[in-house]
Protein backbone atom coordinates (compact mmCIF):
# COMPACT_ATOMS: atom_id res chain seq x y z
CA UNK A 1 0.00 0.00 0.00
CA UNK A 2 1.22 3.50 -0.84
CA UNK A 3 1.51 6.27 1.69
CA UNK A 4 -1.52 8.07 0.20
CA UNK A 5 -3.26 5.00 -1.21
CA UNK A 6 -6.77 5.80 -2.54
CA UNK A 7 -6.70 9.28 -1.02
CA UNK A 8 -8.42 12.01 -3.04
CA UNK A 9 -6.13 14.99 -3.52
CA UNK A 10 -6.22 18.42 -5.12
CA UNK A 11 -3.02 20.28 -5.92
CA UNK A 12 -3.25 23.90 -7.04
CA UNK A 13 -0.47 25.07 -9.31
CA UNK A 14 0.21 21.42 -10.04
CA UNK A 15 1.09 21.73 -13.70
CA UNK A 16 4.83 22.15 -13.29
CA UNK A 17 7.67 22.89 -10.90
CA UNK A 18 7.24 21.96 -7.26
CA UNK A 19 3.49 21.61 -7.72
CA UNK A 20 4.02 19.24 -10.62
CA UNK A 21 6.48 17.18 -8.59
CA UNK A 22 3.97 17.06 -5.73
CA UNK A 23 1.27 15.72 -8.04
CA UNK A 24 3.69 13.03 -9.21
CA UNK A 25 4.71 11.94 -5.72
CA UNK A 26 1.14 11.82 -4.40
CA UNK A 27 0.07 9.79 -7.43
CA UNK A 28 3.05 7.44 -7.12
CA UNK A 29 1.99 6.74 -3.55
CA UNK A 30 -1.54 5.84 -4.60
CA UNK A 31 -3.51 9.11 -4.43
CA UNK A 32 -6.11 10.07 -7.02
CA UNK A 33 -5.02 13.60 -7.85
CA UNK A 34 -6.72 16.52 -9.56
CA UNK A 35 -4.59 19.42 -10.74
CA UNK A 36 -6.09 22.91 -10.45
CA UNK A 37 -4.22 25.42 -12.61
CA UNK A 38 -4.68 28.18 -15.18
CA UNK A 39 -1.85 26.79 -17.31
CA UNK A 40 -4.09 24.42 -19.17
CA UNK A 41 -1.87 22.99 -21.92
CA UNK A 42 0.97 22.20 -19.52
CA UNK A 43 -1.42 20.89 -16.89
CA UNK A 44 -3.29 18.67 -19.32
CA UNK A 45 0.02 17.30 -20.60
CA UNK A 46 1.29 16.55 -17.09
CA UNK A 47 -1.95 14.77 -16.18
CA UNK A 48 -1.90 12.79 -19.43
CA UNK A 49 1.71 11.75 -18.90
CA UNK A 50 0.91 10.40 -15.45
CA UNK A 51 -2.25 8.65 -16.66
CA UNK A 52 -0.14 6.94 -19.32
CA UNK A 53 1.95 5.55 -16.48
CA UNK A 54 -1.13 4.11 -14.84
CA UNK A 55 -1.83 6.83 -12.29
CA UNK A 56 -5.23 8.42 -11.62
CA UNK A 57 -4.68 12.11 -12.40
CA UNK A 58 -7.14 14.70 -13.76
CA UNK A 59 -6.80 18.33 -14.72
CA UNK A 60 -9.30 21.16 -14.24
CA UNK A 61 -8.59 24.68 -15.44
CA UNK A 62 -9.25 26.91 -12.44
CA UNK A 63 -8.55 30.54 -11.67
CA UNK A 64 -8.24 30.25 -7.90
CA UNK A 65 -9.02 33.97 -7.45
CA UNK A 66 -12.56 33.34 -8.77
CA UNK A 67 -14.78 31.77 -6.13
CA UNK A 68 -17.34 30.47 -8.63
CA UNK A 69 -14.61 28.56 -10.47
CA UNK A 70 -13.16 27.25 -7.21
CA UNK A 71 -16.56 26.11 -5.95
CA UNK A 72 -17.35 24.40 -9.26
CA UNK A 73 -13.98 22.65 -9.41
CA UNK A 74 -14.24 21.21 -5.90
CA UNK A 75 -17.79 20.07 -6.63
CA UNK A 76 -16.50 18.24 -9.71
CA UNK A 77 -13.90 16.44 -7.60
CA UNK A 78 -16.30 15.42 -4.83
CA UNK A 79 -19.03 14.45 -7.32
CA UNK A 80 -16.58 12.10 -9.02
CA UNK A 81 -14.82 10.65 -5.98
CA UNK A 82 -17.32 11.15 -3.16
CA UNK A 83 -14.78 12.69 -0.81
CA UNK A 84 -11.71 14.93 -0.49
CA UNK A 85 -8.76 13.97 1.68
CA UNK A 86 -5.86 16.24 0.71
CA UNK A 87 -5.50 19.83 -0.46
CA UNK A 88 -2.13 21.27 -1.42
CA UNK A 89 -2.21 25.05 -1.90
CA UNK A 90 0.85 25.47 -4.11
CA UNK A 91 -0.27 28.02 -6.72
CA UNK A 92 1.48 31.38 -6.36
CA UNK A 93 3.03 34.26 -8.26
CA UNK A 94 5.99 36.44 -7.29
CA UNK A 95 4.68 39.68 -8.78
CA UNK A 96 6.72 42.70 -9.73
CA UNK A 97 10.14 43.30 -8.21
CA UNK A 98 9.60 46.79 -6.83
CA UNK A 99 10.08 48.31 -3.42
CA UNK A 100 7.07 49.38 -1.39
CA UNK A 101 7.24 53.03 -2.49
CA UNK A 102 7.37 51.97 -6.15
CA UNK A 103 4.73 49.26 -6.39
CA UNK A 104 1.25 50.19 -7.58
CA UNK A 105 -1.77 49.19 -5.52
CA UNK A 106 -3.13 46.97 -8.29
CA UNK A 107 0.22 45.18 -8.58
CA UNK A 108 0.14 44.53 -4.82
CA UNK A 109 -3.47 43.35 -5.00
CA UNK A 110 -2.69 40.91 -7.83
CA UNK A 111 -0.11 39.04 -5.74
CA UNK A 112 -2.44 38.90 -2.75
CA UNK A 113 -5.32 37.71 -4.95
CA UNK A 114 -3.43 34.60 -6.05
CA UNK A 115 -1.25 33.80 -3.05
CA UNK A 116 -3.59 34.65 -0.18
CA UNK A 117 -7.15 34.90 -1.50
CA UNK A 118 -6.58 31.86 -3.71
CA UNK A 119 -5.36 29.76 -0.79
CA UNK A 120 -8.27 31.02 1.33
CA UNK A 121 -10.88 30.17 -1.31
CA UNK A 122 -9.50 26.70 -1.89
CA UNK A 123 -9.35 26.02 1.84
CA UNK A 124 -12.89 27.36 2.26
CA UNK A 125 -14.31 24.90 -0.25
CA UNK A 126 -12.07 21.98 0.71
CA UNK A 127 -12.81 21.94 4.42
CA UNK A 128 -16.55 21.37 4.00
CA UNK A 129 -16.26 17.78 2.69
CA UNK A 130 -13.33 17.21 5.05
CA UNK A 131 -15.46 18.28 8.02
CA UNK A 132 -18.22 15.92 6.95
CA UNK A 133 -15.83 12.96 6.91
CA UNK A 134 -14.01 14.13 10.08
CA UNK A 135 -10.61 13.92 8.44
CA UNK A 136 -8.40 15.82 6.03
CA UNK A 137 -4.97 17.28 5.42
CA UNK A 138 -4.11 20.68 3.98
CA UNK A 139 -0.57 21.67 3.07
CA UNK A 140 -0.01 25.34 2.32
CA UNK A 141 2.99 26.73 0.50
CA UNK A 142 4.69 29.64 2.16
CA UNK A 143 8.38 30.28 1.47
CA UNK A 144 11.56 31.05 3.32
CA UNK A 145 10.37 34.58 2.58
CA UNK A 146 7.47 33.95 4.92
CA UNK A 147 10.07 33.52 7.68
CA UNK A 148 12.78 36.05 6.81
CA UNK A 149 13.13 39.30 4.88
CA UNK A 150 15.18 40.18 1.82
CA UNK A 151 15.74 43.15 -0.46
CA UNK A 152 13.23 42.20 -3.14
CA UNK A 153 9.56 41.42 -3.99
CA UNK A 154 7.95 42.86 -0.83
CA UNK A 155 4.40 41.93 -1.89
CA UNK A 156 5.44 38.28 -2.25
CA UNK A 157 7.05 38.35 1.20
CA UNK A 158 3.88 39.80 2.70
CA UNK A 159 1.69 37.14 1.12
CA UNK A 160 3.87 34.33 2.35
CA UNK A 161 3.75 35.72 5.88
CA UNK A 162 -0.03 35.84 5.57
CA UNK A 163 -0.15 32.20 4.44
CA UNK A 164 1.85 31.21 7.51
CA UNK A 165 -0.58 33.03 9.82
CA UNK A 166 -3.57 31.50 8.02
CA UNK A 167 -2.04 28.06 8.43
CA UNK A 168 -1.66 28.34 12.19
CA UNK A 169 -5.15 29.74 12.68
CA UNK A 170 -6.82 27.15 10.44
CA UNK A 171 -4.88 24.38 12.19
CA UNK A 172 -6.44 25.39 15.49
CA UNK A 173 -9.93 26.06 14.10
CA UNK A 174 -10.25 22.76 12.21
CA UNK A 175 -8.42 20.41 14.57
CA UNK A 176 -11.72 19.47 16.28
CA UNK A 177 -12.90 18.23 12.88
CA UNK A 178 -9.87 16.01 12.36
CA UNK A 179 -8.34 18.32 9.74
CA UNK A 180 -4.60 19.00 9.87
CA UNK A 181 -3.14 22.18 8.34
CA UNK A 182 0.60 22.66 7.87
CA UNK A 183 2.92 24.75 5.75
CA UNK A 184 6.17 24.23 3.89
CA UNK A 185 8.77 26.93 3.32
CA UNK A 186 10.94 26.08 0.30
CA UNK A 187 14.30 27.67 -0.32
CA UNK A 188 15.79 28.04 -3.80
CA UNK A 189 14.69 25.06 -5.84
CA UNK A 190 15.74 24.17 -9.36
CA UNK A 191 12.38 24.52 -11.06
CA UNK A 192 11.92 25.50 -14.70
CA UNK A 193 11.44 29.13 -13.70
CA UNK A 194 14.52 29.09 -11.47
CA UNK A 195 16.65 27.68 -14.27
CA UNK A 196 15.33 30.28 -16.72
CA UNK A 197 16.45 32.97 -14.29
CA UNK A 198 19.87 31.32 -14.19
CA UNK A 199 20.09 31.27 -17.97
CA UNK A 200 19.39 35.01 -18.23
CA UNK A 201 21.80 36.01 -15.46
CA UNK A 202 24.29 38.53 -16.89
CA UNK A 203 27.32 36.66 -15.57
CA UNK A 204 26.09 33.31 -16.85
CA UNK A 205 24.10 30.32 -15.67
CA UNK A 206 26.83 28.71 -13.59
CA UNK A 207 27.62 31.98 -11.84
CA UNK A 208 23.97 32.26 -10.85
CA UNK A 209 23.85 28.69 -9.56
CA UNK A 210 27.08 29.22 -7.62
CA UNK A 211 25.77 32.46 -6.11
CA UNK A 212 22.47 30.93 -5.03
CA UNK A 213 24.11 27.72 -3.89
CA UNK A 214 26.32 29.60 -1.44
CA UNK A 215 23.21 30.86 0.34
CA UNK A 216 22.12 27.29 1.12
CA UNK A 217 24.60 25.46 3.39
CA UNK A 218 23.49 22.04 2.19
CA UNK A 219 22.69 22.55 -1.50
CA UNK A 220 20.07 23.90 -3.86
CA UNK A 221 16.89 21.87 -3.85
CA UNK A 222 15.18 19.83 -6.52
CA UNK A 223 11.36 19.99 -6.85
CA UNK A 224 11.06 16.41 -5.59
CA UNK A 225 12.83 17.37 -2.36
CA UNK A 226 9.96 19.70 -1.48
CA UNK A 227 7.35 17.30 -2.86
CA UNK A 228 8.56 14.55 -0.53
CA UNK A 229 8.02 16.82 2.47
CA UNK A 230 4.53 17.70 1.25
CA UNK A 231 3.84 13.99 0.86
CA UNK A 232 4.81 13.38 4.48
CA UNK A 233 2.58 16.19 5.79
CA UNK A 234 -0.33 15.02 3.63
CA UNK A 235 -0.02 11.38 4.71
CA UNK A 236 -1.18 9.68 7.89
CA UNK A 237 2.48 9.49 8.93
CA UNK A 238 1.98 13.10 10.07
CA UNK A 239 -1.28 12.44 11.92
CA UNK A 240 0.04 14.23 15.06
CA UNK A 241 1.39 17.22 13.12
CA UNK A 242 -0.68 20.37 12.62
CA UNK A 243 0.11 24.07 12.62
CA UNK A 244 3.72 23.22 11.79
CA UNK A 245 6.09 25.21 9.59
CA UNK A 246 8.56 22.99 7.75
CA UNK A 247 11.54 24.80 6.23
CA UNK A 248 12.74 22.87 3.19
CA UNK A 249 15.67 25.09 2.39
CA UNK A 250 19.03 23.33 2.64
CA UNK A 251 19.77 25.20 5.86
CA UNK A 252 19.15 28.71 4.52
CA UNK A 253 17.05 29.89 7.48
CA UNK A 254 19.29 28.14 10.03
CA UNK A 255 22.00 30.76 9.50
Amino acid sequence: MGRTQDQIAVVTGGSRGIGGATVTRLAEEGARVTIFDVIDEVGEAHAAELRNKGFDVDFIKVDITDEDQVRSAFKAVTDKHGRLDILVNCAAITGVNKLAHEIEADEWDQVFAVNVKGSFLCTKHAVVPMMEQKKGAIVNFSSIYGLIGNIDIPAYHATKGAVLAMTKTDAICYAPHGIRVNTVHPGSTKTELFMKAAETYPEGKQAYLDMMGKLHPLCLGEPVDVANCVLFLASDEARFVTGASLAVDGGYTAQ
